[in-house]
């Protein structure tokens, strides 16, 4: 059975259509929007592997990113708040990674001084803890492109 498609509308006629109404009906200025550019955020997950592995599991470095560097992010996704820039080589534990695979949490090492090796910090994440928790510092922590993160221990 066929079924004709062309009385079929675009989604955002509707928009077009009532530009001063919601879906609802309701006049848009009564009616509470969430902004694109409100802050969102998620905490990076550590002692995902349990109480008896360490918080942060593996250890990884910034890879292929170019001058600019890596993009450090409140959440997984890219129009998330930057936070910070990785520059290629920087070390970061990997926590915990976005159902999708394509993000890491990550908890970030110092960057190294120039010429200079990587320092000996754990930032806290090097041994176990009690349950799964938010990382709460001292390190600074966000999401990355897992493309850009090369697996160097774990």
């Amino acid at each position: 059975m066929l079924l004709p498609i062309g009385a079929c509308s675009k989604s955002n006629d509707v928009y077009e259509e009532l530009p001063n109404s919601s879906l609802a009906g309701a006049p848009r200025a009564d009616v509470p929007e969430t902004r694109m550019d409100a802050p969102v955020a998620r905490p990076v997950t550590i002692g995902e592997d349990g109480p008896r592995l360490d918080a942060c599991g593996t250890l990884g470095q910034v890879s292929r990113a170019g001058p600019n560097g890596l993009g450090l992010h409140a959440a997984p996704f890219g129009d998330a708040k930057e936070l910070g820039r990785l520059a290629e080589g920087q070390r970061a534990y990997v926590c915990t990674r976005s159902l999708d695979q394509k993000w890491l949490g990550v908890v970030v090492l110092p960057a190294p001084a120039a010429g200079q090796a990587p320092p000996a910090a754990d930032c806290g994440v090097a041994s176990p803890v009690e349950r799964k928790q938010p990382y709460a510092g001292p390190c600074a922590s966000g999401w990355v492109a897992s493309a850009y993160v090369r697996l160097i221990a774990g």
